[in-house]
């Protein structure tokens, strides 16, 4: 099941005895594990039936017990055990799993960590509870997310923006989720959260951001790109060198798979960049400033340029030299 799935199915007061939320993105965990603890008892029914325990500080027979106790005035009993990765001896867990009390709802936050599925807690796992494991979104799959989230919440957003949004938070989805909810406040219901909004309100400067940087670069506008780093260089605590190499690399990267595609056509180009067909256009043009050979003398570049910003035979050369030493190689 989906984490959408499950939710609906909570909302529709379709329980399962057990949650098992595991695996490496804790924001699907959170959000499963959120809606349980404020919605499944009103305020009266949580001070006698419901528990919130922390993994390193309960013993799994301790566990059990408190599972197998009946509710009072309500008809279930809700026990959230958080950073259950640090349970001991979690198989022991299985004699209850097989025979689970139907009024209690156990859930399991195995917050970067996931069974072996070849154990028995697993396979009981698999016939008398749900079992839920997360993955961490791809960086392509971000802003895809960023449009889904913000869809469920009757707004759109511009492809512009969504990308701003990913380059600049990253791939944190607790983060971004935060942000989102913030301009969801400033802005109308059912309306496009633009580009504009986002600039104002998420702190991301509107003409020197990474987004313009790479834009510079691929249009080999040495002059921009130089006013950017400018800005980098006064800002460098928003504005890592780590952060812009990557971005650039990223770049490189798909122009030169680009040229080795034979088959042109944007849907097929935006499958094999794992981009949104919205900036084919951008890798497209490119490809045409950078050649085939040029896209590899400019990887070769950024590797030389991210080993400096490590200290690599470099004593003393600033962030802000390293890029526009970069910028240099790349546009001439």
């Amino acid at each position: 099941m989906t984490y959408e799935q499950i939710l609906a199915e909570l909302k529709a007061k379709k329980y399962q005895s057990i949650y098992f939320l595991a695996g490496e993105e804790p924001f699907f965990i959170d959000l499963i594990s959120d809606y349980i603890e404020k919605n499944i008892l009103d305020e009266a029914e949580k001070g006698f039936n419901q528990t919130v325990m922390y993994g390193r500080d309960v013993e799994i027979g301790a566990l059990i017990s408190t599972a197998k106790q009946f509710p009072m005035m309500s008809e279930n009993t809700v026990i959230i055990v958080k950073e259950a990765q640090d349970l001991k001896k979690i198989e022991e867990l299985k004699s209850y799993i097989d025979q689970p009390l139907s009024s209690t709802i156990l859930v399991l936050c195995y917050r970067d960590k996931k069974l072996d599925k070849r154990k028995a807690l697993y396979k009981s796992l698999q016939k008398n509870g749900l079992y839920f494991e997360t993955k961490k979104l791809y960086e392509n799959k971000i802003t895809d997310w960023i449009k889904g989230y913000l869809r469920a919440k009757d707004y759109t957003i511009g492809n512009k923006a969504s990308a701003m949004l990913s380059e600049f938070l990253g791939s944190d989805l607790s983060k971004i989720s935060g942000e989102l909810d913030k301009l969801c406040i400033l802005a109308p219901k059912g309306s496009e959260i633009n580009a504009s909004l986002v600039e104002e309100n998420i702190g991301i400067s509107k003409d020197y951001n990474n987004f313009e940087f790479q834009n510079a670069v691929m249009n080999k506008d040495v002059m921009k790109a130089n006013r950017i780093i400018k800005y980098f260089e006064a800002n460098p605590r928003n504005n890592p060198i780590i952060v812009t190499l990557s971005v650039l690399y990223n770049l490189f990267s798909k122009v030169l798979i680009y040229h080795g595609l034979t088959d042109k056509n944007p849907q097929s180009v935006a499958k094999n960049l794992g981009v949104n067909p919205y900036f084919v256009k951008d890798y497209q043009k490119a490809a045409e400033v950078y050649s085939l050979k040029n896209s590899v003398k400019a990887l070769n570049f950024l590797r030389e340029a991210d080993m400096k910003s490590k200290g690599f035979n470099n004593p003393s050369t600033t962030q802000a030299d390293l890029l526009k030493e970069l910028v240099y190689k790349l546009c001439y």
